[in-house]
Order: structure tokens, then sequence, then C-alpha cells
């Protein structure tokens, strides 16, 4: 959610354009979210402050953050001037992660949600910027208890930025779709494949799919407005799920999933990047972009909470509907070409099968609550766990992946 801003509104406006203006295109930066977990249990534990004051001194300390609950870290790639730079650093800061929270005896993951853990016992951090955020939206923030995974992409241009986020909506459910892996929470199969995105997309406020702007002049215009009727104190406090970033000149996606797997990490931030920056060619050469209504793009937004990537998404040009996994080889071609030349083409590919359905699987097999969590949880090989029994035992996700397999 970010840090308490410092700025007044008009500083914070003026400063991000300017920063646009003078920004430098495709430059990225990756932000994923794990749960913090007793390795015993398997339950949220309020740790993060010993994960912090551990990480002082060490290359992980400017790279490890808060995010609102104490049973919650994020770690981030920082900025990186290549998508090569950005996969190994995605590697290498889960490595580090690892490693600082093995020697804690603390057990990490990234999933959308926790499957059992009551939000009635997560503390929320003590900053300044998550105290406000409480007593702003209360109920709302207490039940956000989900993981996600962020990248930003750098954007030249202050209208060209707005343009890319506005045609970046219209792929929002494909991202999503592709991203699933949330179907369990409150100790029940949900069957929804994005749980999470019903948690935190559909109770926060200014979250989800956002309106379309004319260019920054549209949007600094909507952004004023929030300021002036005291319905935000900070920018972060607008949470879509495509955003253009008011603190760096980046276009920031917001809609994943966190992504158990380090390959389909990978791959889904290199889809992320490679589409944005495909979107920014297609503006610079005059090629025509999706621009369809809020109303119709919800109805794919729907679709892909529901059913993740093994339903089906609406064509909304002609009105036809087709498999989700079409949806996203169609998108892989589109961008291929940019892709290749980014250096993020190797990364891309459409899984077998998500996490959310790997999930709904071993529970359709029988497999407990605890067995297919179990199996997605991330600890040091040094004190391995005990194995999941029965129809669960066969996927074990990361649960014994040795530290340096992870880099």
């Amino acid at each position: 959610m970010g840090d308490t801003q410092r700025l007044t509104p008009d500083e914070q406006i003026r400063l991000a354009r300017e920063a646009y203006e003078n920004g430098t295109d495709f430059t990225i930066a990756v932000e994923e979210e794990f749960a913090v977990l007793d390795p015993e249990t398997l339950s949220l534990t309020n740790r993060f402050e010993q994960l912090q004051d551990a990480a002082q001194g060490t290359p992980l300390e400017e790279h490890l953050v808060g995010e609102l609950i104490a049973s919650e870290v994020e770690v981030r790639t920082g900025r990186c001037e290549s998508f090569a730079e950005a996969a190994a650093k995605v590697g290498e800061r889960r490595a580090q992660l690892d490693e600082l929270a093995g020697g804690l005896g603390i057990a990490l993951a990234a999933v959308g949600t926790h499957p059992w853990s009551p939000w009635q016992e997560q503390r929320i951090i003590d900053t300044p910027h998550y105290r406000t955020n409480d007593e702003l939206l209360r109920y709302v923030v207490w039940r956000n208890n989900t993981f996600g995974f962020h990248v930003h992409v750098g954007i030249r241009g202050a209208d060209r930025a707005i343009a890319v986020c506005n045609a970046l909506r219209n792929f929002l459910p494909e991202l999503l779709a592709v991203s699933a892996s949330s179907p369990l929470v409150e100790r029940v199969c949900t069957y929804l494949h994005s749980a999470r995105t019903e948690i935190f997309t559909r109770m926060f406020p200014r979250c989800g799919v956002p309106d379309a702007y004319d260019g920054w002049h549209g949007f600094e215009d909507y952004v004023r407005f929030l300021y002036a009727t005291r319905s935000i104190t900070e920018h972060t406090q607008i949470w879509w799920s495509v955003r253009t970033h008011l603190a760096f000149p980046t276009v920031e996606i917001r809609i994943c999933d966190a992504q158990p797997d380090l390959e389909e990490s990978r791959s889904l931030a290199a889809l992320c990047y490679a589409l944005t920056a495909r979107i920014a060619r297609a503006l610079d050469e005059g090629e025509p972009l999706p621009d369809h209504p809020h109303r119709l793009i919800e109805e794919n937004f729907w679709r892909a909470i529901r059913y993740g990537l093994s339903g089906e998404l609406i064509a909304l040009a002609r009105g036809d509907v087709r498999p989700a996994r079409a949806h996203l080889e169609r998108l892989l071609e589109w961008v291929a070409p940019v892709a290749e030349e980014l250096g993020a083409a190797q990364y891309l590919s459409v899984p077998n099968a998500n996490s959310a359905e790997r999930q709904l699987a071993m529970y359709e097999d029988g497999a407990t609550i605890d067995e297919i969590y179990a199996g997605l949880v991330r600890r040091r090989a040094a004190k391995p766990p005990v194995r999941a029994s029965g129809p669960g035992e066969g996927f074990q996700g990361n649960q014994e992946v040795p530290l340096a397999d992870s880099q």
C-alpha cells in the first residue's frame, strides 16, 4: 500500500508528471507478498518485525517491507533495467527471504489467501501509514489478509502512461485468470479460483477495473477531486488493479494473485512486462487497441475470478465466448515480437494448470485443505516438514525445495 505521503497533493501531482516526462521506457520492478507462517501449524503468525530486524545490515534490508499485517512480508526486486535482470532478482530475493525466514524458524507461502487463519487474529503493523488506513477503512482493511503480485513497468510520457493504463484495463481478466491461486479461505473450498480478488478488489474503495481517462489532464482532475473532497489523504489510497503510480514513473499491474512457484512467478512477470511494452509500441505506431466499456470488462473479470484459466472469457469485440487458455495463447502471440526484443520471450508460457486448478484438483481427489496448503509452503530443506499423506501426497510444490534450488 505504500509509505506515508509527505508531499502536498499539488507537489505530488506536479512531480509525478515531471517524472513521467523524463522517465525511461520498460524498466521493471516486481513485488511479491508472502504469508508469514508458523512452521509447525502453518497458521499465520505475527512475526514480520522479527524478519525486518533480522534483515538489517543484509543485502535484503532495503528490499524487504511490511504490507499491512504482521503476518505478511513483501520483497521487491528494485528497479531493473532489463527483464533478464528482473528474472534473476526475483529468484535472488526469494532465496534471501527463505534464508532469513529459515534462520528464524519461520515458514513462508506465496498464495493469494491463507486457507484457515482468522483475520481477527492478525495484527496491523504499527506505522503511521497503516494506522491511517486502519482508521479510514476499519473492517475492510482488517479483512484483507490477502497476498498479491505486482509489476511496475517504466513508461516515458505522462499522457502515454495514461493511454497504456487505459489499454491494460481490457486485459486484466486474462492476467487474473492465469495467476489465480486462491480457491481456499476460511476453511472452505470456495470454488472461486481467486477468492483474493473478491476479498480485496470487491471490498476496497477505488479498486478493481478503473475508468479510462482522457490523458494526464483527465486523470489529474480525478485525483485532485479525490484530494479536494477528502476522499483520500495519500495517492496510494487509489487501489486500482492497474494504475499509473504517482511516486514512480511506472504503470503498475496489481491484479495478480501471489505465485507459489518461482518459474510461474517469472512467467507472469514476463507476461505483464511484455504486454505493457507491446501496448506502448502499438500506441506509438498508431495500431488500434481495445477500448471496451467498464461493464463489459467486468463480465470477463467475474469469469476470471470464478473459473480462472479453466473457464471461458468473452471476446468482447465480437461477443463470442472461447476458452480462457485460447485468450492467453492469442495474447502471447501478440506480445511475442516485443517479448523477444526485450529478452522476456523465453519465460512466456501458458501453464497446463495454474495454482488454483492444481489445488482444486487435489481437493476433488480427496485431499484435505491442510494437505493442499502444506504442499505450497516454502521451508528450508535443513528442517524438512512432515509430508502430507493420502490423496494430497502427489503434489508437494515448494515444500522441500532446497534453498539453492530456489534461485
